[in-house]
């Protein structure tokens, strides 16, 4: 096992490293889906997909 992770150290830690900012990014991105941020940051009148990107608030029915 000793000769194994002395043969494959560097790859082993650079993978790890990889693994922690992957990590962070898709931590960063669930926090901004939750805060209603847009990940796309242009102008939503142009897009394709404006009308699943952000939830529109529906109108109150009058009892």
């Amino acid at each position: 096992m000793g000769a194994f992770l002395a043969a494959n150290g560097g790859t082993i830690l650079v993978v790890l490293i990889l693994a922690v900012i992957v990590f962070f990014i898709i931590r960063s991105m669930r926090k901004n889906k939750k805060m209603g941020k847009s990940s796309c940051g242009c102008n939503c009148a142009h897009c394709a997909a404006a009308g699943t990107c952000h939830s529109v608030a529906k109108p109150k029915k009058a009892a």
